[in-house]
């Protein structure tokens, strides 16, 4: 009979936002009569933009007549997507990437999850902590991470992100391989300036490392001297593979489109010397486990990208920042110590004494019936701390900060 992978064993019983649902599952079911407000999984409640509607409903009409039926996507993505997304992300901006460095994929969770399946078991991983538990998860069921003993993972780098640096971590004290960077940052709402980003590259231009930057949330970077790509940085072309979606930026947590950047500079060597471009490998990679995005998804998907997309989604983007400056302000309003919620949608603050952060979340819930994110779900350093998110109603965003006045 087979085995179990027994790399799963070490994963923690349930995923965050699974156990997190759970909870409020619970909840209703004993209290039917809740109005239950979730500023806690960052699922997007405002309608798609109008233009991605309009190209959606064209191209399901494509697909009903044979001249314009499409069938399998290409694995990389169709080239009118990527152009696109080339002209406007980057080129506009002054960053030089191709259209054919840019693979669509249907979530920014998936590739940063699969991006690992690239690199030998022996690579040595760094990670923000707290941390986007899919990068470390992904990790795990690998077999990279080693033992999980007193809230950590033996064989990977963690490099805390406290009150203490400003949320900002330090570089690895030891050499490691493969880097793992969110900014803006998820669950914190930190972000980098291009100085600070830089010394991540040149750290991995003088330890031949590779960062993988999550950019997921870069639609929300609203002040100047914030990078919105680690492509921005000299050199990074060399060293950096980068992570896009539509999920937050456009509202596509329903439909399903996301993006990875892999320059064409990118190589990884095996143990003889012999270099490998790593898009190659990233594509032999999709061609076999993945089919691509559905050309009625990816229709859609380029209309973000005119002129009338990018203002429709500065709208959206407007809406929900404005929803995190009201949680932001009630934080502050409690006095509690908090970051984020400015370039971010997430609002990350410091528990009352006394709690810890799942007996934190088990109190929102119970007593005000806000939903939120417990910080230690995404690792040790996020103990003691509560992540809430501005994707949301405005009418229940200004409802859960009116409830939470009667916090003593």
């Amino acid at each position: 009979m087979p085995f179990v992978n027994e790399n799963f064993l070490k994963l923690n019983k349930n995923y965050l936002f699974a156990e997190v649902a759970n909870r409020v599952r619970k909840y209703v079911e004993k209290n039917p009569q809740a109005r239950v407000i979730k500023l806690g999984i960052g699922d997007v409640t405002e309608p798609l933009p109008v233009c991605v509607i309009s190209e959606l409903k064209a191209a399901v009409d494509d697909m009903s007549r044979r001249e314009t039926f499409q069938g399998y996507p290409p694995y990389e993505g169709y080239e009118f997507l990527r152009k696109a997304i080339s002209e406007f992300d980057f080129k506009r901006r002054g960053i030089d990437i191709e259209p054919d460095e840019i693979y669509i994929s249907t979530g920014a969770k998936e590739d940063t999850a699969n991006i690992q399946e690239l690199f030998s078991i022996h690579s040595k991983i760094a990670i923000l902590d707290p941390v986007y538990p899919v990068y470390l998860d992904s990790n795990v069921m690998a077999g990279r991470t080693g033992n999980f003993v007193d809230g950590i993972y033996n064989d990977v780098e963690y490099l805390p992100c406290t009150i203490e640096n400003n949320f900002s971590p330090y570089l690895p004290k030891k050499k490691v391989d493969l880097i793992y960077l969110c900014f803006p940052n998820n669950p914190t709402g930190q972000v980098l300036t291009k100085d600070e980003l830089k010394m991540w590259v040149d750290y991995a231009i003088d330890n031949d490392a590779i960062i993988l930057f999550d950019a997921a949330y870069e639609a929300f970077v609203q002040q100047p001297g914030i990078p919105r790509s680690i492509f921005e940085i000299e050199g990074a072309k060399k060293v950096a593979i980068e992570f896009r979606s539509l999920s937050k930026t456009a509202g596509f947590t329903g439909t399903r489109c996301a993006y990875t950047i892999i320059p064409k500079e990118l190589y990884i060597k095996d143990k003889d010397g012999n270099k490998y471009s790593v898009g190659d490998l990233w594509l032999r990679r999709q061609s076999t486990k993945f089919n691509g995005v559905a050309y009625i998804i990816q229709k859609g998907a380029a209309a973000v990208f005119t002129e009338k997309g990018q203002e429709e989604v500065k709208k959206l983007i407007s809406y929900y920042l404005e929803n995190a400056k009201i949680i932001r302000e009630g934080i502050e309003a409690l006095g509690l110590k908090y970051t984020g919620g400015i370039n971010s949608p997430y609002i990350w603050f410091k528990v009352p004494d006394g709690f810890t952060s799942w007996q934190f979340f088990d109190y929102l819930l119970e007593k005000f019936q806000i939903v939120s994110t417990p910080g230690v779900g995404f690792g040790k350093s996020g103990e003691g701390y509560i992540r809430l998110s501005a994707f949301g109603k405005r009418e229940d965003i200004i409802e859960a900060v009116e409830r939470l006045k009667n916090f003593k």
